[in-house]
C-alpha cells in the first residue's frame, strides 16, 4: 500500500497500479528504458495490473519476470473494459497510467490518473481525463517512488 496526504486533494491510499502497455510503458511494443526496474520496485508496495489491447503482441514477453497480472483485451469497447477493470479493483485505491483514447475512462475513474506521452503520443482526451501528465513512463512511475513529487504536483 502507498499512502500520500495531499493538501487540497485529500488522503490517497493506493493498493493497485493499473496501466496500459502499448505506448504507455512501451514504445513499438518494447518496454521503455528504466520501466522494468521501476515496476519491480513498485511491486513491493502495489499490486500491478497491465490491461492492454497489446497492439504489437509483445506485452507478455516484455513483462516477463515483473510481478504483475496481465489482461489482454479482446473485442470492442476497450475503454469500457478498462474502466470496469479499475472499478472492480476499487477505483479509490488505484493509480492508472495510459496514453490512448481508450484509456481516458480508467484515468478519470482512478483515484490518480497519469497520462503518459512518449514517442507514440498521447490522446488529448486521455490528458484531459488525467490528474497528471508526464513525458515518460519512467517519470510517471517515479512519482510513486518519490511521493513528494506527486504531492507537489497535485496539491492546491
Amino acid at each position: 500500500m502507498l499512502e500520500i496526504d495531499i493538501p487540497g486533494f485529500g488522503k490517497v491510499k493506493l493498493e493497485y497500479l493499473v496501466s496500459d502497455f502499448t505506448g504507455t510503458l512501451s514504445v513499438d511494443g518494447q518496454l521503455s528504458p528504466g520501466v522494468r526496474d521501476h515496476l519491480n520496485r513498485i511491486s513491493g508496495f502495489l499490486k500491478i495490473h497491465i490491461v492492454t489491447a497489446d497492439t504489437f503482441g509483445k506485452a507478455k514477453a516484455e513483462l516477463e519476470g515483473i510481478p504483475c497480472e496481465i489482461e489482454i483485451l479482446k473485442g470492442k469497447g476497450h475503454d469500457i473494459q478498462k474502466e470496469e477493470y479499475v472499478t472492480r479493483l476499487g477505483a479509490d485505491h488505484v493509480v492508472a497510467f495510459g496514453n490512448g483514447i481508450n484509456d481516458r475512462k480508467m484515468l478519470k475513474v482512478a483515484r490518480i490518473g497519469i497520462a503518459v506521452s512518449q514517442k507514440e503520443g498521447c490522446a488529448v482526451e486521455a490528458i484531459h481525463a488525467a490528474d497528471i501528465h508526464v513525458t515518460s513512463a519512467r517519470d510517471g512511475l517515479g512519482l510513486l517512488l518519490n511521493t513528494k513529487r506527486c504531492k507537489a504536483t497535485l496539491r492546491f
